[in-house]
Parts: structure tokens; sequence; C-alpha cells
């Protein structure tokens, strides 16, 4: 599960889920903006992880900007993995799936969102919305747009960040919300790596079988290869379908689906749909 459409709506998906499921003063009282934002930078967040990669999706999406960036990050990461790495720990130059493939990366990301948008007047705001969007967009179109036209992701950014400003009501300031959309696309991305062949060392440092890059994986008989037959026919597509459902059905909550109560429904689901109706 590491292609960019799968990862972009996984980080969707696991937010919509979030949201949905999490009591409403747990997470604060999301506007519909609000949650969209959080949507854009948790799809965003989901591709995140692979900037350590040169050749990934993400480290294209903005041209040369986003290559040096992918360049210092993957030098940093390898450093970090062989200070870092054990005697039990493959033998390999840890650039591709370290440092960035952390919890502590997903929290020190989320950390750094909410720190942003707390204090900042609300430009830094549409620059993170600018810059997940992009993310979230190269993503989902990683076959339509190459390498040499980040410029298309970049206009597609930028006019997805206006419309959502221009979508509802007052700029959106839940900063730790949006701290925490970051978090759950990180995360959404670990999980999806961790089904693959390779797996993924989320949990460093924590040694595990003397390894503090031990790369967490289900048994191989339950994993499956990237952009194999698995992932395109059934993950990717059921992945759609989940994070447009759970999205739907907070949007209803927050007053931006009034369509949601149209359909026919069993008693139960709108009684789960809204709990305080």
């Amino acid at each position: 599960m590491a292609t960019g459409p799968t990862h972009a709506m996984s980080g969707l998906a696991a937010w919509a889920a979030v949201t949905a499921l999490a009591d409403t003063h747990a997470i604060g009282q999301l506007s519909p903006k609000t949650w969209v934002v959080g949507a854009t930078l948790a799809s965003g967040a989901a591709l995140l992880p692979d900037i350590d990669h040169p050749k990934s999706t993400v480290a294209s999406t903005f041209g040369g900007v986003s290559r040096g960036a992918s360049a210092a990050l993957s030098g940093f990461s390898g450093f970090l993995y062989r200070l870092t790495r054990t005697k039990r720990d493959s033998d390999r130059d840890g650039t591709h799936r370290g440092f960035t493939h952390t919890l502590i990366f997903a929290v020190l990301a989320g950390l750094a969102t909410t720190a942003i948008v707390q204090t900042s007047q609300g430009t830094a705001l549409g620059v993170l919305m600018f810059f997940f969007a992009g993310l979230a967009v190269r993503g989902l179109m990683h076959t339509w747009c190459p390498r040499k036209d980040a410029i298309l992701i970049t206009v597609a950014s930028l006019v997805l960040t206006l419309a959502c400003w221009a979508w509802a009501g007052d700029q959106p300031t839940d900063a730790a919300a949006f701290g925490l959309a970051v978090m759950i696309g990180c995360v959404a991305h670990f999980v999806g790596d961790a089904i693959t062949e390779q797996g993924c060392p989320m949990l460093w440092p924590v040694p595990l079988t003397g390894k503090t890059w031990y790369p967490v994986a289900p048994p191989k008989v339950m994993r499956m290869r990237t952009g194999g037959k698995v992932e395109m026919v059934l993950v990717g597509p059921g992945l759609t379908i989940v994070a447009v459902a759970l999205s739907s059905v907070v949007l209803y909550r927050v007053g931006a689906a009034p369509w949601l109560a149209q359909l026919d429904l069993p008693p139960e689901v709108m009684a789960w749909i809204a709990p305080s109706s």
C-alpha cells in the first residue's frame, strides 16, 4: 500500500474515521471548513513520509524546491540510521523508510503544524494548506502529471487552497485539530507501508528483537506488493469507499451535507450518523 493514490486516500479515510468515531468535544467543535482543511492536511501528510526518497511522488511535487528538501532529509535519515542501527538491523543505507517513517516524526510534524498555526496571523495556515494540498493532488494524480509538470501541481494546489478559503465562514483556527490531522495522515502512511513486503520501522528507537529499526509488519502471508493487484483492486477502492462514506457522515454532523438525510437509510444507521437528533 505504497502508491500515491492509496496513501492519499488512506489519510483521508483515517481523518474521517477519527472525527466520525471520536466524541465531538475531544477534538473541538469542528466547523465545516475546519474539517475540510484537516482532511486536506491529513491526505497530504499521508504522502509526507516519502519525502526521504528523491525519486518518490512527494519529492517531485514542487520541482527543485521539494527535490532539495528530499535530498536533505534523505541524507539526514541515512546518517541517523547508521548512527543508531544495531548489529541485528539490516545492512542498508537507511535513507528511505528511516526517520520520516517513525512515530517520532509524525508527532514532531503534528506539533510543528500546531505551533505554526497558533503563532501565525493566518498566512502560515494558508501556506500549510497549499503545501499539503499539493502533496495530496500529486499523490492522487501521480501518473497524470510527470515529474517535469510540477507547475501543474502548484496551480492545482493553489486553486484548491483558494476554493477552501472562499467556501464558508471565517478562517479556521483550530490549531490542535490541524496538528492532529497531520499526525493521523503520517500514521496512515506508516500502516500502509507496514503491510507491504518491507514493513515500516515506525517504532524507532524502541528496540524489538535487538533491532532499533525493527520493520513492523504482519506475517508475510498478509503482506502485499506495492502497486500489485491486491492494492489496486481491493485496498485502494475499499479505502475510497470508506473515506467517502465517513466523510459524508462527519460533514452531515457539522451541517455541510444535508442531502444525507434524504437517503432511505435504516433508522439504526441514521441514529449513529446523527446521535443527537
